[in-house]
């Protein structure tokens, strides 16, 4: 029985056996097979590849961005290359180009500089009193600025300028100069030694410590000077009737006083620092009637605007007498420039490289966002806007058309009539701007798309609209003029 028992065990292993050699084989078999058919695979893209020494496909086209001014070059970078070409403006070759967007800095910007191709204008800086803004609006073309890009810059130069209006730093250098003459041969050094030695009394100032500084406009610039003047053991009061929320966050808590009124501010301070834009309601801000109500020795430092004081009626009050008090900025004057209370000098107030680089870099993503994805994000003329692209395929169709009721039906039902599918949409409005975009899905043809951006265009009220190619190209524009 046990002898019958292990011929049939045996029996079982060798047939295990031979079925397991059996499949063995077989699943050497098929992977011999999976190898020689990669191996073949390797060798067809091998023989169909580009050669090294052939020429590589062509990218895509690219977004021309054209500049005005020198942009600092660390701030261009952050246009990718593979995807946007920088040409300075008002050469042949930009003239001969599509440009889709603007960079500037100074440069007195009219509509007619701005092609049809335009779709944003970025300036490298926060004024945009060198942009025809209005006018940009009317064709619905964005205008960036870069607020709070400088705001480290400006802040420096503003301190610098509290401190040389309580110093005579400036009447001392000066004074120096005089006692040495052009022609060195004639340069007695121990006396001019012992002379600017004597007349330092000439200059006596006063410290800033423990007085009280008022700041006009609590923005991104004005936050910061009043944070550094509090450091310096400065008392602080503020004042800005349109702080946002956002500057209110900024402000360096309960150690800054709100005045309720200029008048209230001008009345109590020892210097007076200026940083507000320059507008029509802004225009002579510190007036005669303000200049009067500030204590006689009171020092201004506007770096601001020029146009916010009232040059005329200050000198008037220097000449009576009514005025002692310092005036520094950097915007020159034909009724200030030659008062020897008046320190003027450059426009000096954002000329740094970090800060330079820090505008341009700015700039440059805001119409980067823009172009790519229709954000808006600190724009002096249309609302902030910003719709988050949904996964999947999809087109989306920024629309630029007048504030008015009924506008945003009008597209969307234009929009149904050839069927296409609205993903999602966001509707803004800023004065008389009403900014739209909207996702469809990816069904239509080009043709039905050209279709009805065209039959949108038509729509009364319609100021451009323009179709943001999933494939991040510049993608089909329309401004209707």
């Amino acid at each position: 029985m046990l002898a019958a028992t292990r011929n049939n065990f045996a029996r079982t292993a060798r047939q295990l056996a031979t079925v397991n050699a059996r499949g063995l084989a077989s699943q050497a078999t098929e992977e011999i097979q999976m190898l020689e058919r990669l191996l073949q695979e390797a060798k067809a893209r091998s023989e169909t590849a580009p050669k090294q020494d052939e020429e590589p496909l062509k990218a895509g086209p690219k977004f021309k961005i054209g500049t005005f001014n020198a942009i600092s070059p660390l701030g261009l970078e952050r246009f990718s290359k593979d995807r946007y070409e920088v040409l300075p403006m008002q050469t042949e070759v930009a003239d001969q180009e599509e440009i889709h967007g603007i960079m500037l800095r100074s440069f007195k910007l009219g509509s007619s500089d701005v092609p049809d191709t335009v779709r944003a204008v970025a300036r490298c800086g926060s004024g945009t009193n060198n942009i025809d803004v209005e006018a940009l609006s009317e064709r619905g073309i964005p205008v960036f600025n870069t607020p709070g890009a400088n705001a480290n810059a400006v802040k420096e130069l503003a301190i610098c300028g509290i401190l040389l209006s309580a110093r005579g730093v400036v009447e001392g250098i000066g004074h120096t100069k005089t006692l040495i003459d052009k022609d060195d041969s004639k340069n007695d050094y121990p006396k001019i030694k012992k002379q600017v030695e004597s007349d330092k009394k000439m200059f006596v100032g006063h410290e800033v410590m423990g007085k009280k500084l008022g700041v006009i406009g609590l923005g991104h610039i004005g936050a910061s000077v009043a944070q550094t003047a509090i450091d310096l053991g400065m008392e602080v009061v503020g004042f800005d009737p349109a702080i946002t929320l956002d500057a209110a966050w900024r402000l360096p808590g309960d150690v800054l006083t709100r005045a309720n009124t200029l008048a209230e501010l001008c009345e109590s301070c020892d210097f007076i620092t200026l940083h507000v834009p320059y507008m029509k309601a802004t225009h002579h801000l510190i007036d005669a009637t303000l200049l009067r109500k500030m204590k006689p020795g009171c020092s201004i430092i506007n770096f601001a605007r020029g146009e916010l004081v009232d040059s005329s009626s200050m000198r008037q009050l220097y000449d009576s007498g009514e005025r002692t008090g310092r005036y520094i900025t950097d915007f020159v004057d034909e009724s200030l420039h030659d008062h020897p209370k008046v320190i003027t000098m450059p426009h000096l107030g954002a000329s740094t490289a970090e800060a330079e680089e820090n505008a341009a870099g700015m700039a440059a993503m805001e119409l980067m966002d823009f172009i790519e994805t229709g954000t808006v994000q600190n724009s002096v003329n249309f609302p902030t806007t910003k719709l988050e692209r949904v996964s999947g395929e999809s087109i989306r169709i920024c629309i630029v058309n007048q504030n008015v009721p009924g506008m945003l039906g009008l597209i969307m039902s234009t929009l149904g009539n050839i069927g296409a599918n609205i993903i999602q949409q966001i509707n803004t409005s800023r004065g008389s701007i009403a900014y739209n975009v909207i996702d469809i899905a990816d069904t239509l043809s080009a043709e039905q798309i050209a279709s009805v951006q065209d039959d949108i265009s038509k729509l009364e009220g319609i100021l451009s609209s323009r179709v943001v190619s999933a494939r991040s190209e510049p993608g089909f524009f329309k401004l209707n003029k």
